[in-house]
């Protein structure tokens, strides 16, 4: 399967965000209320509708939860250890490492749900909105904590008014209590979120910028080989170790590769960090997903295959 022109529409869509947002009047202003709407409103009620619309088999998911949220420990961990490393830690300030370790490990759920389900359809995206259902709450404590820590702020109030988990836990209760959306208000969440994914994955090209990446190139390039290298190997190891299904195994490969969370940029803002240097690497994660998602899919996901593990 040719993994690079599977992901093209969706990538096509960033660029036609980059493009509109830096050559035409619909520029920055316009484009950060897009991402309040996506963020606030579009995004989490997207999740909901998708977590809570299908009952869940959670022994059959069960290992691929582990799985996510062993890839989610493995990266926060990761992330985390950076500024205690012999060789690394005296070029990391401690403070933009608390904006932007969050990069090393947070994903793009607009990406990974479209691209879910261009893989593998309704079941694709229903695994994806599992792992995204379990792994949001852990992804955004990890990355609000070093924050509300350095600034001195409260982290579990940071934490409740996160949409995305607010999205999240209430989809996951539904689901679980056995309520569902009412049929004759079906057509408008699926167009709500049918808007998300488009506006979302616009808003992440939109949202590209490259002058501040020249501070903290170190740390930088240390959170994106995280991201984009490191933990692709672990997903990798742990679909093997667990014995995912083919299926599984894809999903997850697909999750670990994921650009980093368009939204990264906007908490460290929001949180009074350097929003800039975030959104730079935001940028730069966005186009090496153009490589780290062929890599997870097409090299790691062959290995087996080819009879090389």
């Amino acid at each position: 399967m040719n993994y690079a022109q599977l992901l093209f529409p969706d990538f096509s869509l960033i660029l036609c965000g980059f493009l509109v947002c830096r050559y035409t009047s619909l520029n920055r202003t316009v484009w950060q209320q897009v991402d309040a709407l996506v963020y606030f409103f579009l995004f989490p009620v997207l999740l909901f509708q998708s977590i809570s619309k299908t009952t869940l088999d959670w022994q059959a998911a069960s290992n691929l939860i582990i799985a996510g949220l062993g890839v989610g420990a493995a990266g926060i961990a990761m992330a985390y250890a950076l500024p205690y490393l012999p060789w690394l830690g005296r070029h990391i300030d401690p403070r933009q490492h608390a904006a932007c370790a969050q990069v090393g490990f947070r994903f793009n759920s607009f990406i990974g749900l479209a691209i879910s389900e261009r893989l593998s359809g309704p079941q694709g995206l229903l695994l994806i909105a599992v792992l995204i259902g379990v792994c949001v709450p852990l992804f955004n404590m990890g990355a609000v904590w070093p924050m509300a820590r350095h600034a001195e702020r409260g982290f579990w109030r940071e934490l409740v008014r996160n949409p995305l988990v607010l999205g999240t836990v209430s989809g996951l209760l539904a689901n679980v209590l056995g309520l569902h959306i009412p049929h004759w208000a079906e057509p408008t969440v699926t167009r709500v979120g049918a808007a998300a994914l488009s506006l979302g994955l616009m808003a992440a090209g939109a949202g590209m910028q490259f002058g501040a990446l020249s501070r903290g190139k170190a740390l930088g390039l240390a959170v994106l080989t995280i991201r984009h290298f490191l933990t692709p190997m672990v997903a990798f190891l742990l679909a093997r170790l667990l014995g995912l299904t083919d299926l599984q195994t894809t999903i997850l490969l697909a999750f670990s590769a994921l650009p980093t969370a368009s939204t990264a940029y906007v908490l460290a803002a929001r949180m009074g960090y350097d929003g800039a240097y975030v959104a730079g690497l935001v940028t730069l994660s966005t186009l090496l997903g153009m490589a780290s998602l062929p890599f997870a899919l097409g090299v790691l996901r062959l290995l087996p295959q080819a009879g090389l593990w």
